[in-house]
């Protein structure tokens, strides 16, 4: 069961947008091999607007996932592929489906 949640928003530099959704397409297989992490999205919300919504059972996993290879890599690259630094909000998940 689903606790917690990330919604991240990302807009890309102008000319980047392509690299943008690379990253994220390219990011699934590291979500993938994270067990504490219930459900991850890559997102697409315009042109230059991306995100990433991901679900975990508690704080400590999402903890885990914050501090993983796919925000470190994100972090590494925000500077060269956004245009300012990645929104990230902690949520709480009422209800879901699974």
């Amino acid at each position: 069961m689903v606790s917690v949640a990330l919604f991240v928003e990302m807009k890309a530099k102008p000319g980047k947008e392509a690299e943008v959704d690379d990253f994220l397409r390219s990011a699934l297989p590291l979500a993938n091999a994270e067990t504490g992490t219930t459900s991850w999205f890559a997102l697409k919300m315009s042109t230059s607007v991306f995100g990433i919504f991901d679900a975990f059972a508690n704080n400590e996993d999402r903890d885990a996932h914050l501090n993983g290879p796919i925000a470190q890599a994100l972090m590494s690259k925000a500077g060269y592929l956004l245009s300012e630094p990645p929104s990230i909000q902690k949520v709480d998940v009422l209800a879901a489906k699974g």
